[in-house]
């Protein structure tokens, strides 16, 4: 673990024999930077572009990992997290703190942890309300990637009853969705999305039992996995997996179950995040389950994380 600066942001460093990441100590908390040894960093760098916040501050993206709470809206979602944080340095983890907002009275901490020598990473996301009355509210982690690549979606593809006769998934669309739009090739087993756009944005979320998101590009697979709860609630339609897409980034999301947070009490959030290298995968493949095909013959990506159960 050492002190650095990276895009202009005062950062730590935490490091195995597969892999490093950067977390951020002006702002935060935050994931800048996520490499593996040799390679650049995967995640979008973004020190430029904002968000309005109503009033006069603005949220800056930076780029890489965040953590906001669901539901999203604008006076509380987009709250600036431009000050310092408290980072705690364990053996292969860090504790990284944001002051309590005011305006909601929770508190964001990411613990990020490096549980061996593999390009694998814990990072578990909460939310400690410091308030006086019970917020409802989600964790929800955020990865911003850089765009050139593509986001593979995994859908439920067998039946949920013996008949066959119940609906066996859904999909969730967010207004500024072009379902015609030739960035999405959308599928039985898998959704891809292309970050290709060159102007536009759009969004798509689903309820996500296979437990994982993937993003290929350039030979690096990054996957990031996550426990899903079946018969829990949660925001934006049920959906526990979102993907949004602009052309300066693409994001991978997942979120905990709508929870009833009280006074005093804290709600966390893991995901598992794995970086695979030298990774050739066939882009000039549009149908779904071909790539998927493809991307199983090199890597068991459906197998579950021994780390999600924390």
């Amino acid at each position: 673990m050492a002190d650095t600066v990276y895009l202009g942001l005062a950062c730590v460093s935490l490091a195995n024999d597969a892999l490093s990441l950067l977390v951020t100590r002006s702002v935060g908390p935050r994931v800048i930077s996520l490499k593996l040894n040799g390679k650049e960093n995967i995640f979008a760098e973004l020190p430029g572009v904002t968000l309005d916040f109503p009033g006069d501050d603005v949220f800056h993206m930076w780029g890489g990992h965040r953590l906001w709470h669901a539901p999203e809206i604008k006076r509380r979602t987009y709250i600036p997290d431009n000050k310092p944080v408290t980072i705690e340095e364990h053996a292969q983890a860090l504790h990284v703190t944001a002051p309590i907002e005011p305006e909601t009275g929770l508190q964001k901490t990411l613990r990020i942890t490096l549980p061996d020598d593999s390009p694998t990473v814990i990072v578990d996301h909460i939310l400690t309300n410091h308030g006086l009355w019970a917020v409802e509210t989600a964790p929800w982690a955020i990865t911003q990637l850089k765009p050139g690549g593509v986001a593979i979606l995994p859908q439920q593809a067998t039946a949920v009853d013996p008949d066959g006769v119940r609906a066996n998934r859904s999909l969730v669309l967010w207004p500024y969705t072009n379902m015609r739009s030739p960035y999405i090739n959308w599928g039985n087993r898998a959704i891809l999305v292309r970050a290709l756009l060159e102007r536009g944005k759009l969004k798509l979320g689903f309820p996500n039992p296979a437990g994982w998101l993937a993003y290929y590009r350039e030979g690096l697979l990054f996957i990031k996995r996550a426990s899903f709860v079946p018969d829990a609630y949660y925001f934006e339609r049920d959906s526990s997996s979102q993907c949004f897409c602009n052309p300066d980034f693409l994001e991978l999301e997942t979120s905990g179950p709508c929870s009833s947070v009280a006074p005093g009490r804290s709600i966390t959030h893991r995901e598992v995040w794995e970086l695979h290298g030298d990774i050739s995968l066939d882009l000039s493949i549009v149908e779904p389950a071909q790539f998927l095909e493809q991307l199983i013959a090199r890597l068991d990506i459906h197998a579950s994380s021994p780390h999600l159960k924390g």
